[in-house]
C-alpha cells in the first residue's frame, strides 16, 4: 500500500513538471515568436505618434492602449522586449564566458592562484549588483554596449563560484588520476577534460542569467542611466509611464511590467532549471 502511494505521488509530481515545463514552453515560444516574427510582418514604426490618440485605454484598435503622445504600447512592447532579450543574452554570454574562464583558471590551477581570485570574487560580490553596475554605465553616454558591459562585469561571479566547484569535483575522479598517472599535462587535462565537464553547468547558468540580465537592463533603463529614453525597452518604458500613472492611465505602466514579468519567470522557472540540469534529471529518473 505504502508503494503504490508513494507511485502515485511520483506520478502526480511528474505530471505537475511536465504541465511546468509545457507552460514555460508555450511562453517561451510566444516570446520569440512575438520578438522575431511580429515586428518584422508588422512593418510598423513603433515610434509614430498620434496625438489624436494619446492615452487611449486596451481597446480592439490598440490591445495594451496608447502611451502619452498616442503610440500603440503593444507594438512598443514587443520592440522594448526584444531589445531587452537581446542586451540581456549577449551580456549573459559574456558573462559566462568570463565566468567560466576564471572558475575553471582557479579550480584548474589550485594553490595560491585559487586563493586570490576567489578573494577577488569575494570582494566584487560584497558589493551591490546595481551599485556596481550603476557606477559602470555612469562612466559611459546612454546605449545598448555599456549596459551589456555593466550586466556582463557584474554577474560572472555566480558562474565562477559554480565552474570552480565543479571543476575541484572533476579534479577528484579516477579518470583524472588515470590521465595524470598516465603523463598528461596539467593543460591537456584542462581542455580534454575539465572544461568540457563543466559546460553542462556554465550553459545552465547562462540560461538562468538572462532573466536577471533582463532585470538589471530594465532598472538602469528605469533609472535613466541605461539605453537613451528614445529608445523602446522595458525598462525605458516603465520609466516613461509615471506621468501617465499620474495622469489616471494604468496600462502605459502594467503591461510593460508584465513583459519584464512573465517572459523571464518563463525562462528562470523551476521547470526549467529542473530540466537543464543533468544531475537534476537523473535524480528524478531514479
Amino acid at each position: 500500500m505504502a508503494e503504490l502511494t508513494w507511485r502515485a505521488h511520483g506520478g502526480a509530481r511528474r505530471s505537475t513538471r511536465a504541465w511546468r515545463v509545457r507552460t514555460s514552453a508555450v511562453l517561451v515560444a510566444a516570446v520569440v515568436l512575438a520578438v522575431l516574427v511580429v515586428p518584422p510582418l508588422a512593418h510598423l514604426d513603433e515610434q509614430a505618434v498620434d496625438l489624436a490618440a494619446k492615452l487611449q485605454p486596451p481597446s480592439w484598435t490598440h490591445p495594451f492602449g496608447t502611451d502619452d503622445v498616442g503610440r500603440d504600447l503593444l507594438l512598443r512592447c514587443v520592440y522594448g522586449l526584444r531589445v531587452s532579450l537581446v542586451v540581456g543574452v549577449v551580456a549573459a554570454v559574456v558573462a559566462t564566458v568570463i565566468g567560466t574562464t576564471v572558475g575553471a583558471l582557479a579550480g584548474a590551477v589550485g594553490g595560491w592562484t585559487d586563493r586570490v581570485v576567489m578573494r577577488l570574487v569575494d570582494v566584487f560580490s560584497s558589493v551591490p549588483h546595481l551599485l556596481l553596475g550603476i557606477f559602470i554605465v555612469a562612466m559611459f553616454r546612454p546605449g545598448v554596449w555599456p549596459v551589456v558591459v555593466s550586466v556582463a562585469l557584474t554577474h560572472w561571479l555566480s558562474t565562477a563560484r559554480i565552474v570552480r566547484a565543479e571543476v575541484l569535483s572533476l579534479r577528484s575522479r579516477p579518470y583524472i588520476d588515470a590521465a595524470v598517472s598516465a603523463g598528461s599535462s596539467r593543460r591537456r587535462i584542462a581542455v580534454r577534460h575539465l572544461v568540457p565537464g563543466v559546460l553542462p553547468q556554465a550553459a545552465l547558468a547562462a540560461v538562468l542569467m538572462v532573466p536577471h540580465a533582463v532585470w538589471h537592463e530594465s532598472a538602469l533603463s528605469f533609472l535613466g542611466l541605461g539605453l537613451p529614453a528614445h529608445q523602446a525597452s522595458l525598462g525605458t518604458l516603465v520609466q516613461s509611464a509615471r506621468g501617465s500613472l499620474l495622469a489616471g492611465g494604468w496600462w502605459p505602466t502594467l503591461f510593460p511590467g508584465l513583459f519584464i514579468i512573465v517572459p523571464t519567470l518563463a525562462i528562470a522557472g523551476r521547470a526549467w532549471r529542473e530540466r537543464l540540469n543533468p544531475r537534476r534529471r537523473s535524480e528524478l529518473m531514479l
